[in-house]
This record gives structure tokens, C-alpha cells and sequence, in this order.
């Protein structure tokens, strides 16, 4: 095992270590922090990790609109 790097829309959010004859998530993004020192079987279980915590993130976040901007470009 050795360490990989967990992306998420073409962006480094974390990297998976040994540790233990597990992988522990290293958050190197503030939005998956809560997802860091957690430890997972395998990178594609982080990976599905960090999916569900955007997921639920933005499900909780208002999304803002800027008058002229179509709603294709609203910021979450």
C-alpha cells in the first residue's frame, strides 16, 4: 500500500496513508477536514467518502445568485 492522492473535480482534496493495515485520509482542503485521520479500507471508499460530504454540503448551503448570472453559474 502506498499513499495516493483522492481527487474530486479535478482538484487534490486529501491523500490516503498507511496506517495500520488501514488508509487514513489526510485533508489537505478545508471543506472534507471532517473526513481527516478517518480511517478507510481503500482509496475508492475515501473517494465515495468525500463524495457524500460535498454532497451533504451542498444540500445544506444556500446557493446565491448574482443578478445577470444564468442559473447554470450560480455559486454554491
Amino acid at each position: 500500500m502506498n499513499k495516493q492522492v483522492i481527487e474530486f473535480g479535478g482538484e487534490a482534496v486529501g491523500v490516503v496513508v498507511p496506517d495500520a493495515g488501514r488508509l487514513k485520509f489526510v485533508a489537505v482542503k478545508y471543506h472534507v477536514w471532517d473526513l481527516d485521520s478517518r480511517h478507510f479500507r481503500s482509496a475508492d471508499e475515501a473517494r465515495a467518502a468525500v463524495r457524500s460530504l460535498v454532497a451533504a454540503q451542498r444540500g445544506r448551503q444556500p446557493v446565491s445568485q448574482s443578478s445577470g448570472i444564468s442559473g447554470a453559474y450560480a455559486v454554491a
